[in-house]
Protein backbone atom coordinates (compact mmCIF):
# COMPACT_ATOMS: atom_id res chain seq x y z
CA UNK A 1 0.00 0.00 0.00
CA UNK A 2 1.48 3.31 -0.79
CA UNK A 3 1.07 6.15 2.11
CA UNK A 4 2.65 9.11 3.54
CA UNK A 5 4.93 7.60 5.93
CA UNK A 6 7.85 10.19 4.56
CA UNK A 7 7.32 13.92 4.14
CA UNK A 8 6.64 14.75 0.94
CA UNK A 9 7.25 17.83 -1.08
CA UNK A 10 5.41 19.79 -3.63
CA UNK A 11 4.35 17.99 -7.25
CA UNK A 12 6.08 18.05 -10.31
CA UNK A 13 4.27 19.70 -13.19
CA UNK A 14 1.58 17.14 -13.89
CA UNK A 15 2.94 15.23 -17.18
CA UNK A 16 0.16 15.50 -20.45
CA UNK A 17 -2.39 13.46 -20.64
CA UNK A 18 -2.16 12.53 -16.69
CA UNK A 19 -4.92 12.92 -14.28
CA UNK A 20 -3.86 14.30 -10.91
CA UNK A 21 -6.41 13.42 -7.62
CA UNK A 22 -5.63 15.65 -4.77
CA UNK A 23 -8.00 14.62 -1.50
CA UNK A 24 -8.63 18.43 0.05
CA UNK A 25 -10.67 16.92 2.87
CA UNK A 26 -12.78 13.92 3.62
CA UNK A 27 -9.39 11.60 4.72
CA UNK A 28 -8.46 11.04 8.49
CA UNK A 29 -11.61 12.43 9.77
CA UNK A 30 -15.38 12.14 9.37
CA UNK A 31 -16.27 15.65 7.42
CA UNK A 32 -15.30 18.22 5.21
CA UNK A 33 -15.00 16.30 2.12
CA UNK A 34 -13.68 17.53 -1.17
CA UNK A 35 -11.41 16.33 -3.90
CA UNK A 36 -10.07 17.76 -7.24
CA UNK A 37 -9.25 15.91 -10.43
CA UNK A 38 -7.43 17.86 -13.11
CA UNK A 39 -6.13 17.23 -16.72
CA UNK A 40 -4.69 18.89 -19.42
CA UNK A 41 -4.77 22.39 -17.11
CA UNK A 42 -8.49 22.03 -15.86
CA UNK A 43 -9.83 21.12 -12.61
CA UNK A 44 -12.87 18.91 -11.77
CA UNK A 45 -14.01 19.24 -7.83
CA UNK A 46 -16.47 16.33 -6.58
CA UNK A 47 -18.05 18.13 -3.29
CA UNK A 48 -17.28 20.52 -1.46
CA UNK A 49 -18.56 19.99 2.75
CA UNK A 50 -17.38 21.04 6.69
CA UNK A 51 -16.24 19.25 9.28
CA UNK A 52 -18.01 20.09 12.79
CA UNK A 53 -15.79 20.94 15.42
CA UNK A 54 -15.35 18.86 18.56
CA UNK A 55 -13.85 19.53 21.73
CA UNK A 56 -10.59 20.05 21.06
CA UNK A 57 -11.38 23.32 18.91
CA UNK A 58 -13.52 25.53 21.42
CA UNK A 59 -15.65 28.50 19.76
CA UNK A 60 -15.22 27.16 16.11
CA UNK A 61 -18.21 26.55 14.20
CA UNK A 62 -17.13 25.18 11.31
CA UNK A 63 -14.26 23.43 9.21
CA UNK A 64 -13.43 24.00 6.09
CA UNK A 65 -11.01 22.06 3.03
CA UNK A 66 -8.28 24.33 2.69
CA UNK A 67 -8.66 26.26 -1.06
CA UNK A 68 -5.44 27.46 -1.09
CA UNK A 69 -4.09 25.31 -3.64
CA UNK A 70 -6.90 26.67 -5.68
CA UNK A 71 -7.55 30.06 -5.11
CA UNK A 72 -5.20 31.23 -8.02
CA UNK A 73 -6.48 28.92 -10.26
CA UNK A 74 -10.32 29.58 -10.03
CA UNK A 75 -10.44 29.98 -13.48
CA UNK A 76 -9.31 26.36 -14.30
CA UNK A 77 -12.32 24.85 -12.51
CA UNK A 78 -14.81 23.37 -14.75
CA UNK A 79 -17.67 22.84 -12.20
CA UNK A 80 -18.40 21.69 -8.36
CA UNK A 81 -20.14 17.94 -8.41
CA UNK A 82 -22.10 17.08 -5.63
CA UNK A 83 -22.88 13.66 -4.73
CA UNK A 84 -25.95 14.41 -1.94
CA UNK A 85 -27.19 17.07 -0.47
CA UNK A 86 -25.10 16.46 3.29
CA UNK A 87 -23.43 19.48 5.13
CA UNK A 88 -20.42 17.26 4.51
CA UNK A 89 -20.28 17.35 1.30
CA UNK A 90 -22.31 20.35 0.20
CA UNK A 91 -21.44 22.64 3.23
CA UNK A 92 -18.50 24.54 2.10
CA UNK A 93 -20.06 25.16 -1.47
CA UNK A 94 -20.86 28.86 -0.22
CA UNK A 95 -17.44 29.44 0.97
CA UNK A 96 -15.51 28.23 -2.39
CA UNK A 97 -18.34 30.63 -4.26
CA UNK A 98 -17.47 33.64 -2.39
CA UNK A 99 -14.21 33.57 -4.41
CA UNK A 100 -15.93 33.01 -7.23
CA UNK A 101 -19.53 33.14 -7.77
CA UNK A 102 -20.31 31.64 -11.23
CA UNK A 103 -18.78 28.26 -10.61
CA UNK A 104 -20.87 25.97 -12.13
CA UNK A 105 -22.69 23.18 -9.56
CA UNK A 106 -23.84 20.11 -10.98
CA UNK A 107 -25.94 17.97 -9.00
CA UNK A 108 -29.68 15.66 -8.40
CA UNK A 109 -32.83 17.78 -7.92
CA UNK A 110 -32.40 17.51 -4.05
CA UNK A 111 -29.23 18.04 -3.78
CA UNK A 112 -29.22 21.26 -5.79
CA UNK A 113 -32.66 22.70 -4.38
CA UNK A 114 -30.37 22.29 -0.66
CA UNK A 115 -27.38 23.92 -1.66
CA UNK A 116 -29.40 26.94 -3.76
CA UNK A 117 -31.72 27.28 -0.24
CA UNK A 118 -28.04 27.94 1.77
CA UNK A 119 -26.87 30.19 -1.30
CA UNK A 120 -30.17 32.53 -1.25
CA UNK A 121 -29.12 33.11 2.46
CA UNK A 122 -25.84 34.71 1.44
CA UNK A 123 -27.20 36.50 -1.04
CA UNK A 124 -25.51 34.50 -4.04
CA UNK A 125 -27.31 33.44 -7.00
CA UNK A 126 -25.35 30.02 -8.28
CA UNK A 127 -24.80 28.70 -12.18
CA UNK A 128 -26.57 25.26 -11.53
CA UNK A 129 -27.07 22.08 -13.77
CA UNK A 130 -29.36 19.28 -12.89
CA UNK A 131 -28.78 15.43 -13.34
CA UNK A 132 -29.74 12.54 -12.70
CA UNK A 133 -28.90 9.36 -12.68
CA UNK A 134 -27.83 7.42 -15.77
CA UNK A 135 -27.43 11.14 -17.30
CA UNK A 136 -23.57 11.19 -18.97
CA UNK A 137 -22.64 15.31 -19.26
CA UNK A 138 -19.24 16.79 -20.66
CA UNK A 139 -17.63 18.91 -18.35
CA UNK A 140 -14.20 19.88 -20.41
CA UNK A 141 -12.39 17.44 -20.60
CA UNK A 142 -14.33 15.28 -18.09
CA UNK A 143 -17.09 13.10 -19.02
CA UNK A 144 -19.39 12.20 -16.10
CA UNK A 145 -21.58 9.72 -15.90
CA UNK A 146 -24.25 9.84 -12.76
CA UNK A 147 -25.53 6.19 -11.02
CA UNK A 148 -27.71 5.97 -8.55
CA UNK A 149 -26.92 5.29 -4.58
CA UNK A 150 -28.95 4.66 -1.55
CA UNK A 151 -27.85 6.46 0.89
CA UNK A 152 -29.89 8.42 4.21
CA UNK A 153 -30.73 11.63 2.08
CA UNK A 154 -32.42 11.21 -1.53
CA UNK A 155 -31.33 11.46 -4.57
CA UNK A 156 -28.00 10.57 -4.02
CA UNK A 157 -25.35 10.07 -6.93
CA UNK A 158 -22.17 8.30 -7.45
CA UNK A 159 -20.03 9.56 -10.56
CA UNK A 160 -18.15 7.88 -12.79
CA UNK A 161 -15.23 10.22 -14.85
CA UNK A 162 -13.58 9.49 -17.98
CA UNK A 163 -11.06 11.16 -19.33
CA UNK A 164 -7.75 11.14 -21.32
CA UNK A 165 -6.36 9.19 -18.79
CA UNK A 166 -8.50 6.57 -17.72
CA UNK A 167 -12.10 5.81 -15.67
CA UNK A 168 -12.14 7.08 -12.23
CA UNK A 169 -15.44 5.93 -9.62
CA UNK A 170 -16.55 8.49 -7.10
CA UNK A 171 -19.15 6.00 -4.99
CA UNK A 172 -20.03 9.42 -3.45
CA UNK A 173 -21.59 8.09 0.23
CA UNK A 174 -23.80 4.75 -0.14
CA UNK A 175 -25.37 1.81 0.81
CA UNK A 176 -26.89 -1.23 -0.82
CA UNK A 177 -30.46 -1.77 1.13
CA UNK A 178 -32.18 -3.82 -0.89
CA UNK A 179 -35.79 -2.32 0.06
CA UNK A 180 -35.38 1.21 0.18
CA UNK A 181 -38.28 3.44 1.07
CA UNK A 182 -38.02 5.07 -2.28
CA UNK A 183 -37.83 2.24 -4.06
CA UNK A 184 -34.11 3.69 -5.29
CA UNK A 185 -31.67 0.91 -4.71
CA UNK A 186 -28.10 1.41 -5.61
CA UNK A 187 -27.08 0.55 -9.11
CA UNK A 188 -24.92 -2.09 -8.41
CA UNK A 189 -25.41 -3.41 -12.88
CA UNK A 190 -23.80 0.07 -13.48
CA UNK A 191 -20.81 -0.67 -11.30
CA UNK A 192 -20.63 -4.18 -12.99
CA UNK A 193 -20.90 -2.31 -16.33
CA UNK A 194 -18.35 0.11 -15.12
CA UNK A 195 -15.95 -2.73 -13.77
CA UNK A 196 -16.36 -4.64 -17.62
CA UNK A 197 -15.72 -1.81 -19.06
CA UNK A 198 -12.50 -1.22 -16.80
CA UNK A 199 -12.07 1.29 -13.68
CA UNK A 200 -8.42 2.64 -13.39
CA UNK A 201 -9.56 4.24 -10.02
CA UNK A 202 -11.96 3.57 -7.47
CA UNK A 203 -12.57 5.76 -4.26
CA UNK A 204 -14.81 4.17 -2.09
CA UNK A 205 -16.90 5.19 0.96
CA UNK A 206 -14.87 3.86 4.33
CA UNK A 207 -17.50 5.10 6.57
CA UNK A 208 -18.22 1.33 7.81
CA UNK A 209 -15.30 -0.15 6.58
CA UNK A 210 -14.14 -2.08 10.06
CA UNK A 211 -18.40 -3.11 10.57
CA UNK A 212 -19.35 -6.95 9.15
CA UNK A 213 -21.53 -8.10 7.02
CA UNK A 214 -24.75 -6.31 5.44
CA UNK A 215 -27.01 -3.00 5.94
CA UNK A 216 -29.97 -3.70 7.73
CA UNK A 217 -33.38 -1.84 6.19
CA UNK A 218 -34.34 1.41 6.89
CA UNK A 219 -38.48 -0.25 6.51
CA UNK A 220 -37.14 -2.11 9.84
CA UNK A 221 -37.27 1.34 11.71
CA UNK A 222 -40.82 1.64 11.42
CA UNK A 223 -41.95 -1.11 13.02
CA UNK A 224 -39.35 -0.11 16.26
CA UNK A 225 -41.19 4.00 16.22
CA UNK A 226 -44.47 2.44 15.50
CA UNK A 227 -44.28 0.35 19.09
CA UNK A 228 -42.78 3.38 20.43
CA UNK A 229 -45.73 5.93 19.68
CA UNK A 230 -48.23 3.27 20.65
CA UNK A 231 -46.53 2.86 24.38
CA UNK A 232 -45.93 6.84 24.75
CA UNK A 233 -48.68 8.71 26.68
CA UNK A 234 -47.34 11.95 26.69
CA UNK A 235 -45.38 14.42 23.84
CA UNK A 236 -43.18 12.28 21.51
CA UNK A 237 -39.89 14.39 20.59
CA UNK A 238 -37.96 12.87 17.93
CA UNK A 239 -34.48 14.07 16.55
CA UNK A 240 -33.12 13.40 13.80
CA UNK A 241 -30.74 15.33 10.69
CA UNK A 242 -32.58 17.66 9.07
CA UNK A 243 -31.87 16.11 5.75
CA UNK A 244 -33.25 12.22 6.51
CA UNK A 245 -36.29 12.83 4.46
CA UNK A 246 -36.72 8.68 4.79
CA UNK A 247 -36.43 9.08 8.51
CA UNK A 248 -38.85 12.15 8.78
CA UNK A 249 -41.33 10.02 6.45
CA UNK A 250 -41.51 7.36 9.04
CA UNK A 251 -42.23 9.62 11.79
CA UNK A 252 -44.71 10.88 9.70
CA UNK A 253 -46.46 7.91 9.00
CA UNK A 254 -46.42 6.35 12.57
CA UNK A 255 -47.98 9.90 13.96
CA UNK A 256 -50.77 9.35 11.67
CA UNK A 257 -51.43 6.03 12.09
CA UNK A 258 -51.71 6.71 16.35
CA UNK A 259 -53.83 9.77 16.20
CA UNK A 260 -51.07 12.77 16.31
CA UNK A 261 -49.99 15.56 14.91
CA UNK A 262 -46.75 16.59 13.84
CA UNK A 263 -44.72 20.16 14.65
CA UNK A 264 -41.05 20.81 12.84
CA UNK A 265 -38.55 22.52 15.31
CA UNK A 266 -35.36 24.10 14.10
CA UNK A 267 -34.75 26.20 11.17
CA UNK A 268 -32.70 23.39 8.92
CA UNK A 269 -35.51 21.01 9.36
CA UNK A 270 -38.31 23.38 8.46
CA UNK A 271 -36.48 24.55 5.32
CA UNK A 272 -35.27 21.19 4.28
CA UNK A 273 -38.52 19.13 4.76
CA UNK A 274 -40.51 22.33 3.07
CA UNK A 275 -38.17 21.78 0.11
CA UNK A 276 -38.57 17.75 0.21
CA UNK A 277 -42.62 17.98 -0.04
CA UNK A 278 -42.21 20.27 -2.90
CA UNK A 279 -40.59 18.19 -4.79
CA UNK A 280 -42.57 15.19 -3.72
CA UNK A 281 -40.04 13.76 -1.91
CA UNK A 282 -41.97 13.74 1.62
CA UNK A 283 -45.80 12.47 1.68
CA UNK A 284 -47.47 14.87 4.56
CA UNK A 285 -51.41 13.93 4.77
CA UNK A 286 -53.71 16.77 5.61
CA UNK A 287 -53.68 18.68 8.71
CA UNK A 288 -50.78 16.62 9.95
CA UNK A 289 -48.54 19.78 10.02
CA UNK A 290 -49.50 22.04 13.04
CA UNK A 291 -47.34 24.97 13.75
CA UNK A 292 -45.35 25.74 17.26
CA UNK A 293 -48.47 27.87 18.60
CA UNK A 294 -51.08 24.94 17.54
CA UNK A 295 -48.88 22.36 19.01
CA UNK A 296 -48.98 23.80 22.32
CA UNK A 297 -52.27 23.92 22.74
CA UNK A 298 -53.06 19.86 21.94
CA UNK A 299 -53.25 17.17 24.79
CA UNK A 300 -49.60 15.88 24.91
CA UNK A 301 -50.94 12.76 23.57
CA UNK A 302 -51.16 14.43 20.38
CA UNK A 303 -48.36 15.67 19.26
CA UNK A 304 -44.94 15.11 17.73
CA UNK A 305 -42.11 17.28 17.86
CA UNK A 306 -39.55 16.56 14.79
CA UNK A 307 -36.33 18.45 15.59
CA UNK A 308 -33.09 19.09 15.13
CA UNK A 309 -30.03 17.93 17.97
CA UNK A 310 -29.40 14.64 17.19
CA UNK A 311 -25.96 15.29 17.64
CA UNK A 312 -25.85 16.91 21.29
CA UNK A 313 -25.37 20.09 19.41
CA UNK A 314 -25.90 22.99 21.79
CA UNK A 315 -27.79 25.56 20.27
CA UNK A 316 -29.97 23.19 18.47
CA UNK A 317 -33.89 22.89 19.54
CA UNK A 318 -33.05 19.44 21.22
CA UNK A 319 -29.58 20.78 23.23
CA UNK A 320 -31.51 23.78 23.99
CA UNK A 321 -34.68 21.57 25.65
CA UNK A 322 -32.14 19.16 27.63
CA UNK A 323 -30.38 22.67 29.17
CA UNK A 324 -34.19 23.81 29.72
CA UNK A 325 -33.63 26.94 27.25
CA UNK A 326 -36.20 26.28 24.85
CA UNK A 327 -38.87 29.16 24.31
CA UNK A 328 -41.88 26.83 23.10
CA UNK A 329 -40.46 23.13 25.10
CA UNK A 330 -39.91 22.38 28.27
CA UNK A 331 -38.92 19.00 28.87
CA UNK A 332 -41.37 17.19 31.53
CA UNK A 333 -41.84 13.78 33.16
CA UNK A 334 -43.88 11.91 30.40
CA UNK A 335 -42.10 13.13 27.49
CA UNK A 336 -41.02 10.38 25.23
CA UNK A 337 -37.63 11.68 22.89
CA UNK A 338 -35.75 9.49 20.61
CA UNK A 339 -32.63 10.02 19.33
CA UNK A 340 -33.60 8.29 15.29
CA UNK A 341 -29.68 9.20 14.21
CA UNK A 342 -26.06 7.83 14.65
CA UNK A 343 -23.06 9.01 16.48
CA UNK A 344 -20.80 11.10 14.67
CA UNK A 345 -17.48 10.09 15.88
CA UNK A 346 -16.57 12.82 18.31
CA UNK A 347 -19.99 13.90 19.28
CA UNK A 348 -20.50 11.09 21.84
CA UNK A 349 -19.81 12.77 24.99
CA UNK A 350 -21.69 15.57 23.86
CA UNK A 351 -24.94 13.34 23.06
CA UNK A 352 -24.52 11.34 25.80
CA UNK A 353 -24.47 14.86 28.24
CA UNK A 354 -27.76 15.67 26.51
CA UNK A 355 -29.44 11.90 27.17
CA UNK A 356 -28.29 12.32 30.66
CA UNK A 357 -29.80 15.96 31.16
CA UNK A 358 -33.19 14.58 29.37
CA UNK A 359 -33.72 11.91 31.56
CA UNK A 360 -33.03 13.66 34.54
CA UNK A 361 -35.78 16.08 33.47
CA UNK A 362 -37.97 12.94 33.42
CA UNK A 363 -38.01 12.27 30.06
CA UNK A 364 -38.11 8.58 28.64
CA UNK A 365 -34.85 8.30 26.02
CA UNK A 366 -34.60 6.31 23.74
CA UNK A 367 -31.59 5.95 21.70
CA UNK A 368 -29.66 3.25 19.06
CA UNK A 369 -28.09 1.84 22.24
CA UNK A 370 -31.35 0.80 23.04
CA UNK A 371 -34.09 -0.06 20.17
CA UNK A 372 -33.38 -0.01 16.45
CA UNK A 373 -34.28 3.82 15.74
CA UNK A 374 -31.22 4.39 13.37
CA UNK A 375 -29.50 2.09 10.57
CA UNK A 376 -26.84 3.70 9.09
CA UNK A 377 -26.32 5.39 5.77
CA UNK A 378 -23.35 3.65 4.96
CA UNK A 379 -22.06 0.48 3.54
CA UNK A 380 -20.40 -2.16 6.10
CA UNK A 381 -17.78 -4.73 5.07
CA UNK A 382 -19.81 -7.19 2.92
CA UNK A 383 -21.26 -4.38 0.58
CA UNK A 384 -17.86 -2.75 0.25
CA UNK A 385 -16.37 -6.42 -0.67
CA UNK A 386 -18.78 -6.48 -2.69
CA UNK A 387 -18.75 -3.41 -4.67
CA UNK A 388 -15.23 -4.13 -4.68
CA UNK A 389 -15.54 -7.81 -6.46
CA UNK A 390 -17.87 -5.98 -9.24
CA UNK A 391 -15.62 -3.15 -9.79
CA UNK A 392 -12.36 -5.15 -10.30
CA UNK A 393 -10.76 -1.45 -10.04
CA UNK A 394 -6.64 -1.68 -11.18
CA UNK A 395 -6.05 0.95 -8.61
CA UNK A 396 -8.17 1.56 -5.11
CA UNK A 397 -8.24 4.73 -2.64
CA UNK A 398 -10.30 4.92 0.11
CA UNK A 399 -12.02 8.24 1.30
CA UNK A 400 -14.30 9.50 3.63
CA UNK A 401 -13.30 8.21 7.10
CA UNK A 402 -11.20 8.47 10.25
CA UNK A 403 -7.74 6.45 9.61
CA UNK A 404 -9.17 3.23 11.26
CA UNK A 405 -11.84 3.34 8.46
CA UNK A 406 -9.84 4.04 5.92
CA UNK A 407 -6.82 1.02 6.57
CA UNK A 408 -9.50 -1.20 6.86
CA UNK A 409 -11.32 -0.74 3.70
CA UNK A 410 -7.44 -0.89 2.22
CA UNK A 411 -7.30 -4.16 3.66
CA UNK A 412 -10.14 -5.21 1.64
CA UNK A 413 -9.26 -3.79 -1.17
CA UNK A 414 -5.96 -6.18 -0.82
CA UNK A 415 -8.35 -9.05 -0.09
CA UNK A 416 -10.64 -8.69 -2.88
CA UNK A 417 -7.22 -8.75 -5.20
CA UNK A 418 -5.93 -5.07 -6.13
CA UNK A 419 -2.18 -4.95 -5.87
CA UNK A 420 -0.35 -3.59 -2.50
CA UNK A 421 1.25 -1.00 -4.42
CA UNK A 422 -1.96 0.16 -6.14
CA UNK A 423 -4.06 0.50 -3.34
CA UNK A 424 -3.24 4.77 -2.94
CA UNK A 425 -3.66 5.13 1.17
CA UNK A 426 -3.27 8.88 2.24
CA UNK A 427 -3.84 11.77 3.68
CA UNK A 428 -5.12 15.17 3.39
CA UNK A 429 -3.25 17.68 0.48
CA UNK A 430 -1.68 14.35 -1.00
CA UNK A 431 -1.17 14.51 -4.70
CA UNK A 432 -1.84 11.18 -6.88
CA UNK A 433 -1.09 11.17 -10.14
CA UNK A 434 -2.51 8.32 -12.68
CA UNK A 435 -0.13 7.40 -15.26
CA UNK A 436 -0.28 5.11 -17.93
CA UNK A 437 -3.19 2.90 -15.77
CA UNK A 438 -0.86 3.54 -12.48
CA UNK A 439 -2.27 5.51 -9.51
CA UNK A 440 1.49 6.70 -7.42
CA UNK A 441 1.84 9.49 -5.02
CA UNK A 442 3.63 11.81 -6.39
CA UNK A 443 3.81 15.17 -3.96
CA UNK A 444 1.53 17.14 -1.54
CA UNK A 445 -0.26 20.32 -1.06
CA UNK A 446 -0.81 22.70 1.80
CA UNK A 447 -3.96 21.63 3.69
CA UNK A 448 -4.78 23.03 6.60
CA UNK A 449 -7.83 22.88 9.04
CA UNK A 450 -9.78 26.70 7.95
CA UNK A 451 -11.93 27.50 11.25
CA UNK A 452 -15.11 29.23 11.28
CA UNK A 453 -15.26 31.67 14.17
CA UNK A 454 -18.37 33.25 13.97
CA UNK A 455 -18.29 35.95 10.76
CA UNK A 456 -14.38 34.95 10.74
CA UNK A 457 -12.71 32.46 8.33
CA UNK A 458 -9.34 31.45 8.64
CA UNK A 459 -8.57 34.18 11.43
CA UNK A 460 -8.46 31.48 13.58
CA UNK A 461 -5.88 29.04 13.91
CA UNK A 462 -3.51 26.59 16.32
CA UNK A 463 -2.13 29.02 18.26
CA UNK A 464 -5.17 30.73 19.39
CA UNK A 465 -7.14 27.60 19.55
CA UNK A 466 -4.49 26.43 21.83
CA UNK A 467 -4.95 29.11 24.05
CA UNK A 468 -8.49 28.60 24.41
CA UNK A 469 -7.67 24.90 25.75
CA UNK A 470 -5.03 26.35 28.03
CA UNK A 471 -7.95 28.51 29.16
CA UNK A 472 -10.63 25.99 29.19
CA UNK A 473 -8.16 23.46 31.00
CA UNK A 474 -6.41 26.01 33.21
CA UNK A 475 -8.22 29.28 33.89
CA UNK A 476 -6.55 32.64 33.39
CA UNK A 477 -3.71 34.73 35.53
CA UNK A 478 -2.58 37.85 35.16
CA UNK A 479 0.50 39.26 36.96
CA UNK A 480 1.07 43.22 37.20
CA UNK A 481 4.60 44.51 38.13
CA UNK A 482 6.02 48.09 38.14
CA UNK A 483 9.39 48.90 37.35
CA UNK A 484 12.07 51.86 37.21
CA UNK A 485 12.07 51.86 33.79
CA UNK A 486 16.40 52.86 34.49
CA UNK A 487 17.43 50.04 37.09
CA UNK A 488 14.79 47.69 36.50
CA UNK A 489 13.69 47.63 40.36
CA UNK A 490 10.35 46.53 41.32
CA UNK A 491 8.51 49.80 42.79
CA UNK A 492 5.18 48.72 42.43
CA UNK A 493 3.32 45.58 42.90
CA UNK A 494 3.22 42.83 41.78
CA UNK A 495 -0.43 42.30 42.09
CA UNK A 496 -1.90 38.91 40.61
CA UNK A 497 -5.55 38.44 39.65
CA UNK A 498 -7.04 35.25 37.95
CA UNK A 499 -10.29 33.73 36.40
CA UNK A 500 -11.11 30.36 36.39
CA UNK A 501 -8.17 29.30 38.57
CA UNK A 502 -9.13 29.42 41.94
CA UNK A 503 -12.16 31.35 44.46
CA UNK A 504 -9.53 32.09 47.06
CA UNK A 505 -8.20 35.58 47.06
CA UNK A 506 -5.23 35.03 49.03
CA UNK A 507 -4.25 32.38 46.75
CA UNK A 508 -1.24 33.91 44.72
CA UNK A 509 -0.06 35.71 48.03
CA UNK A 510 2.82 33.61 48.46
CA UNK A 511 4.01 33.93 44.53
CA UNK A 512 4.44 37.86 45.08
CA UNK A 513 7.63 38.06 46.85
CA UNK A 514 9.18 35.56 45.11
CA UNK A 515 8.06 38.35 41.87
CA UNK A 516 10.05 40.44 43.22
CA UNK A 517 13.03 38.42 44.49
CA UNK A 518 13.54 37.70 40.81
CA UNK A 519 12.98 41.19 39.37
CA UNK A 520 15.44 42.75 41.74
CA UNK A 521 17.73 39.88 40.68
CA UNK A 522 17.19 40.35 37.44
CA UNK A 523 17.77 43.99 38.25
CA UNK A 524 20.97 44.09 39.91
CA UNK A 525 22.17 41.91 36.92
CA UNK A 526 21.61 44.30 34.69
CA UNK A 527 18.49 43.31 33.14
CA UNK A 528 16.05 46.05 31.99
CA UNK A 529 14.32 45.44 28.92
CA UNK A 530 10.67 45.00 29.37
CA UNK A 531 9.82 42.18 27.04
CA UNK A 532 12.52 39.58 29.25
CA UNK A 533 11.27 40.91 32.41
CA UNK A 534 7.80 40.15 30.67
CA UNK A 535 8.90 36.25 30.15
CA UNK A 536 10.42 36.50 33.80
CA UNK A 537 7.51 37.28 35.84
CA UNK A 538 5.64 34.70 33.39
CA UNK A 539 8.28 31.63 33.81
CA UNK A 540 8.44 32.74 37.91
CA UNK A 541 4.55 32.89 38.65
CA UNK A 542 4.28 29.77 35.50
CA UNK A 543 6.83 27.18 38.02
CA UNK A 544 4.79 28.60 41.34
CA UNK A 545 1.53 27.38 40.51
CA UNK A 546 2.75 24.39 38.42
CA UNK A 547 4.55 22.93 41.53
CA UNK A 548 2.26 24.59 44.12
CA UNK A 549 -1.49 23.34 42.24
CA UNK A 550 0.43 20.96 39.08
CA UNK A 551 -1.66 22.93 37.09
CA UNK A 552 -0.93 25.01 34.26
CA UNK A 553 -3.12 28.24 33.52
CA UNK A 554 -2.82 30.98 30.30
CA UNK A 555 -0.17 33.12 32.53
CA UNK A 556 -0.33 36.60 31.08
CA UNK A 557 2.39 39.17 32.82
CA UNK A 558 2.18 43.13 32.85
CA UNK A 559 5.70 44.53 33.25
CA UNK A 560 5.19 48.41 33.54
CA UNK A 561 7.79 51.12 32.85
CA UNK A 562 8.04 54.42 34.68
CA UNK A 563 10.54 57.06 35.03
CA UNK A 564 11.42 57.27 39.35
CA UNK A 565 12.88 60.40 39.70
CA UNK A 566 16.43 60.70 41.27
CA UNK A 567 16.63 61.90 44.74
CA UNK A 568 17.83 65.47 43.20
CA UNK A 569 15.12 65.78 40.96
CA UNK A 570 12.77 64.82 44.39
CA UNK A 571 14.90 67.68 46.60
CA UNK A 572 15.95 70.66 44.18
CA UNK A 573 19.22 71.17 42.66
CA UNK A 574 20.76 72.25 46.63
CA UNK A 575 19.60 69.23 48.42
CA UNK A 576 22.73 67.11 48.70
CA UNK A 577 24.77 71.14 50.03
CA UNK A 578 22.10 71.16 52.65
Amino acid sequence: MTGTAAKLGPPPPLPAGALRVTPLGGLGAIGRNMTAFEIDGRILIIDCGVLFPDMDQPGVDLILPDFSSLLDRLDDIEAIVLTHGHEDHIGAVPYLLTHKPDIPIVGSQFTLALIEAKLRERKIKPYTMTVTEGQTEALGPFECSFLAVNHSIPDALAVAVRTEAGVVLHTGDFKMDQLPLDGRVTDLAGFARLGEQGVDLLLSDSTNAEVPGFVTSEREIGPVLDETFRGAQGRIIVASFASHVHRVQQVLDSAVKHGRRVAFIGRSMVRNMGIARDLGLLQIPGGTLVSMDEASRLPDDQIVYMSTGSQGEPMSALGRMASGDHRHITIESGDTVILASSLVPGNETAVYGVINRLSRSGATVIHKDVAKVHVSGHSPAGELLYVLNVVKPSNFMPVHGEWRHLRAHARLALESGVPSDQIALVENGDVVDLVDGVARVVGHVDNDYIYVDGLAVGDVGEPVLTERRILGDGGFVSATVVVDSVTGKVVGGPTVSAKGFSEDRAAFDEVLPIITEALDKAAAEGVSDPHQLQQLVRRTVGRWVNETYRRRPMIVPHVIEVLVPSMTERNGPNALSE
